[in-house]
């Protein structure tokens, strides 16, 4: 039985995308970018998103009314940001929300912030730098069993992940092709204060059935971006996006850093150019949180958040989920 909610738009007094869920003290609070209307062209370096701030949503129940609690950051508190403030996630330690963020610097590159607070819904007071080391876009951050917090992220094309390919930022740095090994997430670790990374940054590997990287020609199951990470019975789920081929799928591991092996996936194209997501475990549950452009009927960067559950049996497969149907 789908819930009154479910694949609804959960809020319409703005544009949201990218959702990061989680449940803290029992409700449940929502991570999204925050869409503007802006009459431009799409492009390939993604242009048309010019997000400028952060707000944060919540729920008591999956039944309940979705809340708009307000600018929670905008880019202009953040010393280093020049502009497009997109995909976000969180995280509770040491007594305080995190939120953790990508935005561009004064250069025009792509790094990853962090600001806390004492409320998951914010304000948020960001740090005075970027995380030392870090690039690219779209950072999830899982808070490990063992208390160790790990950062993935990175994402092709405007995302920049491929113009770190030798070492330093190259904005003429040739992209993966054809057989070439395709390029996975980053991977590092943060410190417990959540102020630097204390391990090297490094790009994750995808296999595929038989052991063997992906390559960048499988565009229906090499990452592009929007990377989430959770655990399912002792195992690492990592989930993103294909990009292009605008499907989200899932691989799985032993170990936090990988190798992951591909499995399959778990949504089908939403309308819009792709999607963005976030699992995770509500009363026993599993439901996944993603968005769409059913709210701009179509605009690409007038997005809307929206949820529905997600059927894992006893061995942890994931059911393939097709958005617009009506079961």
């Amino acid at each position: 039985m789908r819930r009154e909610n479910e694949r609804k738009p959960l809020v319409k007094n703005i544009y949201t995308a990218d959702p990061s869920a989680h449940v803290f003290n029992g409700k449940i609070y929502i991570y999204p970018s925050h869409d503007v209307e802006l009459d431009i062209p799409d492009d390939d370096d993604g242009e048309q998103y010019k997000m400028e701030d952060y707000h944060v949503l919540s729920m008591d129940s999956l039944d309940s009314e979705c809340v708009d609690n307000g600018l929670a950051l905008s880019y202009k508190d953040v010393p280093w940001v020049s502009r497009q403030m997109w995909a976000p996630d969180a995280i509770y330690v040491n007594g305080k929300y995190y939120l953790v963020f990508p935005a561009k610097d004064k250069d025009d590159i792509f790094r990853i912030g962090v600001a806390e607070s004492d409320s998951p819904t914010g304000p948020f007071t960001p740090q005075e730098n970027y995380i030392e080391g870090s690039y690219s876009i779209d950072p999830a951050v899982l808070l490990d069993d063992d208390g160790r917090i790990y950062c993935y992220y990175g994402g092709l094309w405007g995302g920049q992940l491929e113009m770190w390919q030798s070492g330093k930022f190259n904005p003429d740095e040739k992209r993966p092709s054809g057989d070439d090994k395709a390029l996975g997430p980053m991977f590092a670790e943060f410190s417990g204060d959540m102020t630097h990374f204390i391990t090297t940054p490094k790009n994750l590997t995808i296999l595929d059935e038989k052991g063997e990287p992906l390559k960048a020609s499988d565009e229906d199951r090499r990452y592009f971006e929007g990377p989430w990470m959770n655990k399912f019975n002792g195992k690492y789920y990592l989930s993103y996006s294909t990009g292009t081929t605008h499907y989200l799928c899932y691989a799985v591991g032993d170990m936090p850093d990988g190798p992951f092996t591909y499995k399959g996936r778990i949504m089908e194209p939403v309308l819009g150019w792709t999607t963005h997501h976030s699992i995770l475990q509500i009363d026993g549950e599993w439901y996944i949180f993603y968005h769409d452009c059913e709210l701009s009927g179509g605009v690409t960067h007038e997005r809307c958040v929206k949820y529905t559950r997600l059927d894992m049996d006893s061995d942890g497969n994931i059911k393939t989920i097709f958005p617009y149907d009506h079961q």
